[in-house]
């Protein structure tokens, strides 16, 4: 789909439901529409009851207001009901686009970004992208049917009082929502991206707190994330300031539309009939009620706008401006053990990503990045993760494998034991152990191992290694192994990956 405009590519991805979109219309014109035949109903009861006429002729004026002062309660929580309805059903269908897209897409689309940066934008973008149903389509809609029927009522009227409202309501539902929207557009980007860095500093201190805390960090991590969020509080209130000048231009235009219709009224008094007139002069207060909510309804097309281009970036194969870069991926057989050795930076993990490209079928090839989640469950519901149909002997037999079988008998439950806070109820090599328990659940034929003895001793990590590259080691024979490593331990004979970029 073209990204000229990414909006489009955006609503696309939310899917909405058009006939419950249409009903949520119908209901806003429906519920705003007895406000302006309130107002218009109105208007002649006062002036027909000032010429005091036999009750019996206001009766039916009298019990439409009533009706039309209810019905228009009743039909506005309708239109509620049934917008909110379609955005959190399309918020909904765009998360699983997104989750979907991001299990089939290419592995480097997602390990290019942090994951603060991810969480922001699966989770805030998509709320602003599926807002723009509720706070910009369905208010414009709404604004263009009711302008063009009160324009049409008063032009029965008085075309001079129709050509003056049109033209404020032109200034209060176009121009002003416009240099709104066009002002705020780099605030909210600027905005956007406070946010971002913001989520990725807090995920940073919440996810490494101790590792921050030994070198030192810790405080600098918290004070950088601290100014982030207040960089992100100046950068959103510059970005309300153009809002500011939206909110205003609508009653301007209103009180100068009310004075044309006294104006053209006090000469056409001669003329037309005094409850005639006073339509005239107090429908076009209720006609720029539809107008007052289009600035805020240009915001959020703007907000709408830069959360498509954010969230369409993680579902593009290659981002607009970025190439991938070539990298030697070597010809693996069943059975092979390759390390892929080299400093930080110099391209391992790059490489194990274009070797689980290679493999386009996902069930032949599994890959454990040095960064994988532990969630706030138990023990054995972390190990399932790599193949839920484990038993406990199989879970506790990995556990042992790789060194955890002391540690797991401590436990107060086992492998029913809860992790609480994930990652943070167990050491850096704990971790790192538990990660690796989890490959070794796995029945891919094809495994890539990214860093899994980092935060180990070296006697520790140089043992693991070698049991994870040996033939005969924590692997059977017949599974192929790729392990991304700073270094070999001594002695040990098995193909060698360089990276190399170009």
């Amino acid at each position: 789909m073209s990204r000229r405009d990414p909006l489009l590519s955006g609503l696309a991805l939310l899917r909405p439901r058009l006939p419950r979109l249409a009903l949520a219309v119908a209901f806003g014109v429906f519920a705003l529409g007895s406000a302006l035949t309130l107002a218009g109903v109105s208007a002649w009861l006062i002036a027909r009851a000032w010429q005091m006429p036999p009750i019996l002729d206001l009766s039916v004026a009298v019990v439409a207001v009533r009706a039309l002062g209810i019905s228009r309660g009743v039909l506005g929580y309708c239109e509620r009901l049934a917008s909110h309805d379609t955005a959190l059903r399309a918020a909904g269908t765009a998360r699983a686009e997104l989750y979907r897209a991001l299990a089939h897409g290419p592995v480097e689309t997602t390990m290019r970004l942090p994951r603060g940066d991810i969480a922001s934008r699966v989770g805030d973008s998509v709320d602003d992208l599926s807002d723009v149903l509720v706070r910009a389509v369905l208010p414009i809609a709404v604004a263009a049917v009711l302008s063009t029927a009160s324009v049409v009522v008063i032009a029965v009227i008085s075309p001079t009082v129709a050509v003056v409202l049109l033209a404020c309501l032109l200034v209060a539902g176009v121009v002003a929502p416009l240099a709104s929207a066009r002002a705020a557009a780099a605030a909210e980007r600027v905005a956007t991206e406070h946010h971002s860095g913001r989520d990725t500093a807090t995920l940073l201190a919440l996810d490494h707190a101790p590792e921050l805390r030994v070198a030192g960090r810790l405080d600098e991590v918290v004070a950088d994330a601290s100014r982030r969020q207040r960089d992100w509080g100046a950068a959103a209130d510059r970005a309300a300031l153009p809002a500011a000048f939206g909110a205003a231009a609508p009653t301007a235009a209103t009180a100068v539309s009310v004075l044309g219709a006294v104006l053209v009224a006090i000469g056409l008094a001669g003329q037309v009939g005094p409850t005639t007139l006073a339509i005239l002069v107090l429908l076009p207060l209720s006609a720029f009620e539809a107008t007052a909510a289009l600035p805020a309804a240009a915001i959020a097309l703007t907000r709408a706008r830069i959360a498509a281009a954010r969230l369409l970036d993680l579902t593009d194969a290659e981002p607009a401006g970025r190439t991938r870069p070539r990298v030697h991926v070597p010809e693996l057989r069943d059975g092979d053990r390759v390390a892929v050795v080299g400093d930080s930076g110099s391209g391992k993990t790059t490489t194990l990503m274009a070797i689980a490209a290679e493999h386009h079928d996902p069930m032949t090839a599994g890959f454990f990045p040095e960064d994988a989640h532990l969630f706030d469950t138990t023990v054995r519901d972390n190990l399932l993760v790599a193949r839920g149909d484990a038993t406990d002997d199989e879970l506790r037999d990995a556990v042992a494998a790789v060194g955890l079988q002391d540690w797991l008998a401590e436990l107060p439950d086992g492998l029913a034991t809860i992790l609480t806070g994930g990652a943070a109820a167990v050491s850096a090599g704990q971790r790192r152990r538990l990660l690796l328990a989890r490959a070794l659940i796995c029945d891919l034929p094809v495994i890539l191992l990214d860093e899994p003895t980092e935060h180990l001793d070296a006697a520790d990590a140089d043992r693991l290694l070698r049991a994870v590259l040996a033939p005969d080691g924590l692997f059977s024979p017949t599974r192929t192994v790729v392990v991304a490593t700073h270094h070999l331990p001594h002695g040990v004979t098995c193909p060698v990956l360089y990276p190399r970029q170009t």
